[in-house]
């Protein structure tokens, strides 16, 4: 049948990679790993697009330290920072970050990723040596991460988050709207704490590039570093939307990128070819 000829082209492509790639998948809740379930299909997505079989490596953000970081990361073709709400892992998630981002692995930030790698460059490149969230620290001075002024004395209602659905106008010529092919999209939020402009010149005088904002209300939705191979924040989750026909193109774009940082690597050979040519000897 016409109709179920994509399903079965999808399952012959997901049955039959032709290499795989490792991701390390960095969060707090990995115990429990149904937290994570549109993430985890969103990332799947993205390697039957390209053909390959991602291997998610999922570690706990709370016990990664600058101790043990590099061991547990220096194999992995891309980083990703999951989302997630609270203090707890916060630090090992920033460790994280600045390991993928001087080590030009593929890294991708979620809505608190994204944060997280705002604070990690506020502090270890622009120098800003206190930096950090209001949801660790708050009314700390050098937050770069905090709740808007209107959302103040509201923190314990649903109603200071950002929910839903909302539009992000993304910069032309960015690396995320070319991998959109658009520069107005609409994605989904849930999130409390905003990127704070007052720090954005210094970011942006620094090297990071604010892609895509928030067009009404000026809020930071997506980064990059265009000096990296692939490094992407944003602020909404576009997990969520994601389909086993239709990947969403950040995942299908942050695979590609893992992989090709695996072939530098490792060499061109497929993992699939070494494994036979292995058993022959």
């Amino acid at each position: 049948s016409p109709k179920l000829q994509p399903w079965i082209d999808l399952i012959e492509k997901y049955k039959n990679p032709q290499d795989e790639v490792d991701i390390a998948f960095i969060g707090k809740y990995v115990e429990h790993l149904d937290s994570y379930e549109s993430l985890k299909e969103a990332l799947l997505h993205g390697g039957i697009a390209n053909r390959l079989k991602v291997q998610l490596h999922y570690i706990d953000s709370e016990f990664l330290t600058p101790e043990n970081a590099y061991e547990q990361l220096e194999k992995m073709d891309g980083v990703l920072v999951a989302p997630g709400f609270g203090e707890r892992g916060m630090e090992g998630k920033i460790t994280a970050i600045q390991i993928a981002r001087t080590g030009n692995i593929p890294f991708f930030g979620i809505c608190l990723g994204m944060q997280m790698a705002i604070v990690e460059f506020a502090r270890n490149v622009v120098g800003i040596a206190g930096a950090n969230s209001g949801e660790s620290r708050p009314d700390h001075a050098e937050n770069v991460i905090d709740l808007m002024p209107e959302q103040e004395g509201h923190l314990e209602t649903g109603g200071t988050m950002r929910l839903g659905s909302q539009i992000t106008v993304l910069k032309k010529g960015s690396r995320i709207a070319r991998m959109y092919n658009k520069t107005t999209i609409s994605e989904r939020h849930r999130h409390r704490y905003e990127v704070m402009n007052e720090f954005v010149p210094r970011l942006e005088d620094a090297g990071l590039k604010i892609s895509g904002r928030h067009p009404e209300r000026n809020l930071v939705e997506t980064i990059e570093l265009p000096e990296h191979p692939w490094f992407i924040g944003c602020q909404f989750h576009p997990e969520l939307q994601s389909k086993p026909l239709k990947p969403h193109p950040m995942f299908s774009s942050f695979i590609k990128a893992a992989y090709a940082n695996r072939q530098s690597r490792l060499g061109h050979v497929p993992t699939s070819a070494k494994k036979a040519k292995a058993s022959v000897a």
